[in-house]
């Protein structure tokens, strides 16, 4: 998509702070972190949210993207302290781009509930 921040980043069109990238995942760090470590991970295709990826090709995507979010937690030393995954859906779930994204949260010890 054209306007789509996360897009012309995944495309390198402007630059991002990426952590890490394959063909169809592009990980990179939050402009507004709320820990430590906070990326964004997000599919190369553009998909507005986690609800529109649908059928077997929307399942095959929403799959590989949360194991792509686990090996770049892994990668960023997360693993013996813990992270958090988050996807937000919709103006009121919290979703400020309509891009489907996981934040990978990590760094120090996370509350409940995060609402």
């Amino acid at each position: 998509m054209a306007d789509c921040i996360f897009c012309k980043i995944a495309n390198g069109e402007i630059s991002g702070g990426v952590v890490k990238k394959t063909p169809e995942f592009v990980a990179f760090r939050d402009i507004k972190p709320m820990a430590p470590t906070h990326v964004l991970v997000v599919p190369l295709a553009h998909v507005s949210a986690a609800r529109e990826a649908k059928g077997e090709v929307g399942q095959r995507m929403l799959g590989g993207l949360l194991a792509f979010a686990t090996q770049v937690a892994t990668e960023l030393g997360l693993d013996a302290g813990g992270y958090r995954i988050v996807t937000n859906t919709g103006r009121d779930g919290g979703q400020s781009v309509d891009h489907l994204h996981l934040h990978v949260l990590g760094g120090r010890a996370m509350g409940w509930p995060p609402g």
